[in-house]
């Protein structure tokens, strides 16, 4: 069992290891000092935007659908993370050709004296509010699990103390949330520093951007990886903020009897400003720029072949990796008790983004072309890549929810197992992975939506004449043709809706203390 732990410690640590290397390299590698610094003071302007406003628009709607009640709440309560199954992309789509000068509606606003203005989407704040809309969820979700699990008993406290509700709010309630509130930026900042194909359209030049630029355009392994260095160092800055953001919660509440939050009911305007904000937050996120995309794309006669060729590669690749990932991530958390370090250094992948990874699987694979004829080549081995690709970022993805199901097995189980004949493998088998069944199945959805997403790594890695939905949507949307776009956008979202939307559900219904119900 630890052979298999190293062996899926090794596959999420080796790509990073590749970018290093590449990076030192003896290859050429022409970076102007200022190209570099100009990318990385743009990802930190708009990771900075982001962190910001995910963490307002997140805490937000997450203090009222659990603190209060008013009309549509309990609906509200899932439906607020459905933005998670739109691509960034996609919602980049939408808002640039809604809002481009050119556009229907901008057309239409210079008809009426005063009404000609609309925000300028081609450009950072356009980035951060698209970004924003993408990623809120993240916060949103771990804001709201922090505060369903919170007793009443320290806000009660602190009322019958003669605080006000505001001040119970500032003084007592944000201190306790302050930890799942900088969990959660820290997930929407890692996103933001990973995404490509929304701030690429929206001509917002990142270091992830830089990355594929150096490969695609000047064909330069070593320049790639030395700007995907910065985020390798940003990468591991985050991931120990949210580890220690972690170590900052207190479990001293879990101790204490556990009571319910009790909502306060909204009446009248303040029910239906809450309510306008969910409906508004919720339409922003998804409604507008999925309904947008939908009227754009029944303007055209799609491709339905080759739409149907990519859906089937985005389904494939999506089911592929997230088994393979979980299957990895399960052989790493069997043994992680035992080798806490290894676990640890295995969910550096998912702070890092899918470009820095292929660039990194680009190097190895790049001197076995050159040494072994015919080694890194065909489909399969090009798929096998690519799914490594995933599997690799998104293992500490599928590592917590199956982590969080093996805590539901007691060591007395185990030991019953062991003492019938078991090996530790045989219990593993017979005791605690049927136990965890239930988390494996969300971490292979968690990682099956990711990878239909996902954009950088597969432009990168994909073999020739492969492509996915994301990838024929980036290739429409290069050539402006945003009604083509629309349809294979809208794909992805059919395609990852129904996951998320059982995921999310599942989890607003999970009991306090529910480990299955982690996220």
């Amino acid at each position: 069992m630890r052979l298999l732990a190293f062996l899926a410690a090794a596959v999420a640590i080796a790509p990073l290891i590749g970018v290093v290397a590449a990076a030192f390299g003896d290859g050429r590698a022409d970076i102007a000092a200022a190209d570099l610094v100009r990318y990385a003071l743009t990802s930190m302007a708009l990771a900075f935007l982001v962190g910001l406003s995910t963490a307002v628009l997140g805490s937000v709607s997450a203090w009222l659908v659990v603190m209060h009640s008013f009309p549509g709440r309990n609906i509200f309560a899932w439906a607020l993370a459905l933005p998670l199954a739109a691509p960034a992309f996609a919602v980049a789509y939408a808002y640039a050709d809604l809002f481009d000068v050119a556009g229907e509606l901008r057309t239409w606003m210079r008809a009426v004296p005063g009404l000609d203005w609309g925000p300028q989407m081609r450009s950072l704040p356009g980035a951060a509010f698209v970004l924003s809309l993408a990623f809120y969820p993240y916060v949103y979700l771990t804001v709201r699990a922090a505060l369903v699990n919170q007793s009443s008993q320290a806000i009660e406290a602190a009322r019958s103390l003669g605080c006000s509700p505001t001040q119970a709010l500032v003084r007592v309630a944000l201190p306790l949330l302050r930890p799942a509130l900088a969990a959660g930026v820290a997930l929407a900042v890692m996103e933001t520093l990973a995404d490509y194909g929304a701030v690429q359209f929206l001509s917002v030049q990142t270091l992830t951007t830089g990355v594929v630029r150096s490969w695609f355009v000047y064909g330069s392994l070593e320049a790639a990886a030395r700007l995907a260095l910065p985020l390798l160092g940003a990468a591991a800055l985050l991931l120990w903020i949210e580890r220690l953001s972690r170590k900052g919660r207190t479990d001293e509440a879990a101790r204490a009897r556990w009571r319910p939050i009790q909502p306060t009911p909204l009446e009248g305007g303040r029910g239906l400003l809450a309510l306008a904000f969910c409906i508004g937050l919720l339409t922003l996120g998804l409604f507008l720029p999925a309904g947008w995309l939908a009227i754009k794309a029944l303007d055209i006669s799609p491709d339905w072949p080759r739409l149907v060729r990519a859906a089937s590669h985005s389904l494939g690749l999506g089911l592929g990796g997230a088994i393979a990932t979980v299957i990895l991530a399960t052989c790493l958390a069997l043994s992680a008790e035992r080798m806490p370090f290894t676990a640890r250094i295995s969910s550096l992948g998912y702070a890092t983004p899918g470009a820095v990874m292929a660039i990194g699987l680009l190097a190895p694979a790049s001197l076995l072309w050159q040494n072994v004829p015919g080694a890194v080549s065909g489909l399969g081995v090009g798929l096998l890549l690519l799914i490594y690709a995933y599997a690799a970022r998104l293992m500490a993805a599928a590592l917590e929810p199956v982590e969080a199901g093996l805590t539901r097995v007691t060591p007395s189980m185990v030991s019953a197992a062991r003492t019938l004949g078991r090996s530790e493998t045989g219990a593993a088998l017979a005791v605690r992975l049927p136990i965890a069944s239930g988390a494996m199945l969300t971490a292979v959805l968690v990682v099956f939506i990711d990878v239909v997403k996902e954009l950088p790594a597969t432009l990168i890695l994909r073999p020739f004449n492969v492509d996915t939905l994301a990838v024929i949507a980036d290739n429409y949307a290069r050539d402006e043709r945003l009604p083509n776009a629309g349809w294979p956008s809208l794909m992805i979202l059919a395609l990852t809706l129904p996951a998320v939307i059982w995921l999310t559900r599942k989890i607003t219904a999970s009991r306090p203390g529910d480990l299955n119900g982690r996220h």
